[in-house]
Parts: C-alpha cells; sequence; structure tokens
C-alpha cells in the first residue's frame, strides 16, 4: 500500500500532514509534481524512506499519468483533479480530494459533469468567483477522512 498524492495542486498544510502521517504510519508516499515541492526534497529527503518526490516531465497530464502509472489496487490517491480521480475510480483505486472527500463509483459522475459545466461557464465568461481557503477548519475535515481512509486500507491488507 502507498499514498500517492497529485502535489501540484494540493496545499501545503495537506501536505505536511501527509508526510506526517506517512511517516507515523510507514507508508510509502509518493509526490508528484511537474516542479519541485518544497520540503519533499530528493528520493530520501528528511522524511526517509516514506516520501519520494516524482519529478514529472513538463506538460499537460504529465503528472497525472505518472499518478495512474503507479497506482494499484490498494493504494490511495489524493488529488482535487475529478478528470483525474476518474481515470483512477474506473481502476478500482481508492481517491479523495484534499478535503477528505471520497471519489467513488457512485459519485464520479456526478463530480465530473459538475466540473465540465463549471468549465464551460468560466469559458464563456459566466464563472463564479471561488474561496481558495484552505485553513484549519479544511485540513481538520481532510485529517479525518485521510485517517478513516488508512484504517479501512490496512484493516483490508
Amino acid at each position: 500500500m502507498k499514498i500517492l498524492v497529485d502535489a501540484d495542486s494540493c496545499p501545503r498544510p495537506a501536505r505536511e500532514l501527509i508526510l506526517k502521517t506517512a511517516v507515523r504510519r510507514q507508508i510509502k508516499s509518493i509526490f508528484a509534481a511537474n516542479r519541485p515541492i518544497p520540503k519533499i526534497g530528493g528520493p530520501y529527503g528528511s522524511w526517509g524512506e516514506f516520501a519520494l518526490m516524482e519529478l514529472c516531465p513538463a506538460g499537460e497530464d504529465a503528472a497525472d499519468n505518472r499518478i495512474v502509472e503507479l497506482a494499484e489496487p490498494g493504494d490511495l490517491v489524493i488529488t482535487r483533479d475529478i478528470p483525474l480521480a476518474a481515470r483512477l475510480v474506473e481502476a478500482s483505486i481508492l481517491v479523495i480530494d484534499d478535503r477528505g472527500q471520497a471519489y467513488t463509483r457512485e459519485n464520479i459522475r456526478e463530480r465530473l459533469s459538475l466540473r465540465d459545466f463549471m468549465v464551460d461557464l468560466a469559458e464563456n465568461g459566466l464563472g463564479m468567483e471561488r474561496t481558495a481557503s484552505y485553513g484549519k477548519k479544511e485540513l481538520k475535515v481532510f485529517a479525518d477522512g485521510l485517517d478513516r481512509i488508512l484504517v479501512k486500507l490496512t484493516r483490508n491488507n
């Protein structure tokens, strides 16, 4: 079992929580991104063998494609990228966002449809303003969701 993180868009507090959780539970975590992510470092930075930085080439979906390549049933992927989540759910991979919400076969089509609708609105100049706050409340909800999923995964292994 491993944790794969779509690190390009993962908020710093969530990344730090994932790192601490991976070390505490001794679970390998892989952070995939198109750029170096601070505090993750090289192959075995300050987090030891439990955190790897997978630096992907520049280009659309390069990090997403690498996550799909690396993910196996029994792993957990953390992403807010709904099209990536849809690909992973189809491959029977557990996926949550950085707010602890699970993407499932039951909800992924609806989330993808809503995402596509919002993209269409934005492309036509009708996009809604978003607040990108990620504070203590969001981190707590994520921590609870992450813990719940990891308990479930470790019981199944």
